[in-house]
């Protein structure tokens, strides 16, 4: 039993991810049952997925902030800040969206370079500059408008939130599942030709096989879902929303980083141990420093979807997102010590939470009692983050 058991901890696949996947599962079914079957409706499943987008595509780099032992609880009213302006910009002052997305980045990267600086180079915690940051930059985006909304016009801008015509339609999506399922094919037996060049023991064939069509049904499935989602009024069905897409491109932008890049070996090694990783010549100080300027790029595209979603800019755009996102990234496994953390799992995190908000609401649960709900859940995740730790004796 115990030599199974040690078997188990130190297989190749990552349970930590099949059993967040799992819960996943579980939460959809028990909330599909509570509704009546409305939550597996076509038109609940996409806008679930067009609403995880913002969330998933920030906790996709708070797992880098996180696993490097840092921390952002200004997030959210950054995101808002940078939404406002550009929205002011193109709503007061008739700039064109690309200019005024411009301006939306030059002032989160300003935030990053302020913040970051403090951080990395004077030595105080970020726990401490972004705490000061939640409350300054939510005055700020009060500030930028004088607490007024901002409407958006522009077709094509309003397309990015996943609205009317914020879809890709049947034909391209049914295409784009097809080079994905293509892409995972490829992948499966590229991996198994580099384990025969160098000797390392293969699985059998139709195991390989079988794992991957796993990914391949989910896609295609997903494709399904969101093809068969059609607004009244509006003679084609919508396909993938182009949130998800951006997400996506996100979230594989984010994951060659952290795989393929120095810079992402870099992140790693300084939250495994910050003064060794100093010792071996990490410049940690410019890292840290990357990282929140890849925070700041990031976050302009989260606003960008933000309020092309709401067609609109608010003050109030963001407000508790910091909670929803260091949620979604320790919830799919990143660890707040820092040092462990994957940016898939930053994805199942933001489903995983975005599944609890939107079954609470089908549900009709008021708002506090939702906010004490993802409150506890953050908390059982940590617990469970420690526990698994101490079982596979992978402590930090």
């Amino acid at each position: 039993m115990n030599q199974a058991l040690q078997n188990l901890k130190h297989s190749a696949v990552d349970w930590r991810m099949v059993l967040m996947a799992g819960v996943l599962v579980v939460i959809t079914v028990i909330f599909n049952v509570l509704s009546d079957g409305i939550f597996f409706s076509a038109e609940n499943l996409y806008n679930i997925a067009q609403q995880t987008a913002v969330v998933g595509i920030l906790a996709t780099i708070m797992v880098l902030i996180i696993v490097a032992r840092h921390i952002d609880l200004s997030v959210g009213s950054v995101m808002g800040f940078v939404g406002v302006l550009i929205a002011y910009l193109m709503y007061t002052s008739n700039w064109g969206w690309p200019a005024a997305c411009l301006a939306g980045l030059a002032a989160a990267i300003a935030v990053a370079m302020y913040q970051g600086a403090l951080t990395a180079y004077v030595g105080v915690p970020s726990f401490v500059v972004t705490l000061g940051g939640l409350m300054s930059f939510r005055g700020a985006a009060y500030l930028v408008a004088d607490g007024k909304t901002q409407p958006i016009s522009d077709p094509f801008f309003l397309k990015l939130g996943g609205g009317f015509n914020g879809g890709i339609g049947t034909t391209a999506s049914w295409i784009l599942g097809a080079v994905i399922c293509l892409g995972v094919v490829n992948a499966m037996l590229s991996k198994r030709r580099a384990k025969k060049a160098y000797d390392v023991p293969t699985n059998p064939l139709v195991m390989d096989v079988l794992l991957a069509l796993i990914p391949i049904i989910i896609v295609m499935g997903f494709v399904a879902v969101m093809n068969a989602y059609q607004i009244p009024g509006k003679d084609d069905a919508q396909g993938i929303p182009i949130p998800v897409l951006i997400w996506g491109a996100v979230a594989m932008f984010m994951a060659f980083l952290v795989k393929r890049t120095r810079f992402g070996r870099y992140v790693f090694a300084m939250g495994g141990n910050p003064d060794a990783a100093a010792l071996v010549g990490i410049p940690v100080k410019r890292v840290t420093m990357l990282l929140f300027l890849l925070l700041a790029v990031l976050t302009t595209i989260a606003a960008i979807v933000a309020i092309s979603r709401l067609n609109a800019g608010t003050n109030s755009l963001g407000n508790s997102a910091e909670l929803l996102v260091i949620a979604a990234t320790v919830i799919g496994g990143t660890a707040l010590a820092g040092g462990s953390g994957t940016i898939m799992g930053s994805v199942l995190g933001a489903l995983i939470m975005q599944c609890i908000d939107s079954g609470m609401l089908l549900l009709d649960v008021s708002i506090g009692t939702r906010y004490v709900i993802i409150g506890q859940v953050l908390i059982a995740a940590v617990v469970f983050d420690v526990a698994y730790r101490k079982w596979t004796g992978d402590v930090l």
